[in-house]
């Protein structure tokens, strides 16, 4: 005898209940605790806590700095990997064992990381040229990104001044990428506007900003704290 599918009213209830206890999950969460975070960034620290450290994937490149990195942002880019808007199988790896807490909790670490620390300093003494003021006007990145690219008009928008250049590169490439199950990163808008440029251009822009002083850092710490 076959079993019968489920009814209508049956699938409502089940959308209903999956609803609330996603919102009961997210009204359990707190505001983010870097005095929390401190184990949880175990699984962070091997790789974004050594100065010039550098991945292999998609290509060679350092890895981010994300200390001073603001905790919207941070946030925001776990969900992505966890979602798979963003493709990097460690990323997706790390990001699929972490609660809501948890990202709130490692967001709030690294965007406290490095305050007591000088700013990076600007390592591009000339300032920009006619070239680059096209592109970044092409781009309109400070209309998202802000002045000198460190001030973001929102906080789940990153900082980039002072980023590797050679990171920013891979991640501007990886908008532009459609349809590959393990390159590419989902979003419009950052679509729309890496899509303009070739990879000259990128590679030129990343140089740039990569020259500019800002906040982000790497701050050194051994992958064996346990405080």
């Amino acid at each position: 005898m076959k079993k019968s599918a489920r009814s209508p009213y049956a699938l409502a209830g089940l959308l209903v209940i999956t609803l609330l206890t996603t919102a009961a999950q997210a009204q359990d969460a707190k505001p983010g605790d870097p005095a929390a975070a401190q184990k949880k960034v175990a699984m962070c620290i091997g790789c974004h806590a050594i100065p010039g450290y550098q991945s292999s994937f998609p290509e060679i490149h350092r890895v981010p700095m994300i200390s001073g990195q603001t905790a919207k942002y941070i946030v925001s880019a776990l969900q992505a990997y966890q979602k798979g808007d963003r493709k990097h199988p460690t990323m997706k790896g790390i990001a699929a064992s972490l609660t809501e807490q948890d990202m709130l909790d490692i967001g709030s670490y690294y965007e406290a990381s490095g305050k007591n620390l000088p700013p990076t300093p600007a390592r591009n003494k000339a300032g920009t040229s006619a070239e680059i003021d096209a592109l970044l006007k092409r781009g309109n990145c400070i209309s998202c990104h802000g002045e000198n690219l460190n001030k973001p008009i929102d906080a789940s928008y990153p900082k980039l001044a002072g980023q590797h250049s050679d990171y920013l590169y891979v991640a501007m490439k990886s908008y532009q990428i459609d349809k590959n199950p393990q390159i590419g990163r989902n979003n419009a808008i950052m679509a729309t506007q890496a899509k303009m440029f070739t990879h000259a251009e990128l590679k030129q822009l990343s140089a740039y900003i990569g020259g500019l002083g800002g906040d982000l850092k790497t701050v050194p710490q051994s992958r064996f704290k346990t405080q």
